[in-house]
């Protein structure tokens, strides 16, 4: 069989996103606002329709060693300035905070830190 202009798959939409309007934020470091070391962000939590949610910190530790993973709401986080891989998050919580939270274990239920209390819990899709 062969394809046709007209039987032929619309071209693919492009944005174009320019250098210094947005960058990655896995392994980004994060910082409380008084710039205490509160981890690094190691995965990012969406929902069912794809929303951004929340982001897991691997907190706490010395070279990898006693660190734990903490899920914090993503309305928590400052991206202020990232303009390259060295630049840091703030995290709207203290690390006293973070450190009371329990730790996120995949596949279970999970506890997110808010500092404004806006995420909800997600429903349950039938």
């Amino acid at each position: 069989m062969q394809v046709t202009p007209k039987d032929a798959a619309p071209p693919p939409s492009v944005t174009i996103i320019g250098a210094s309007d947005a960058h990655g934020v896995l392994g980004r470091d994060v910082l409380s606002a008084a710039n205490e070391d509160m981890g690094r962000i190691v995965d990012v939590i969406v929902d069912r329709s794809g929303h951004v949610r929340a982001a897991v910190i691997d907190f706490g530790g010395f070279l990898g060693v006693g660190s734990r993973k903490i899920v914090v709401d993503w309305n928590a986080m400052r991206f202020g300035k990232i303009a390259n891989k060295k630049d840091s998050i703030t995290l709207e919580l203290t690390k006293a905070q973070v450190a009371a939270a329990p730790e996120y274990k995949e596949d279970t239920p999970m506890v997110v830190l808010g500092a404004s209390g806006s995420l909800q819990p997600l429903q349950a899709i039938q």
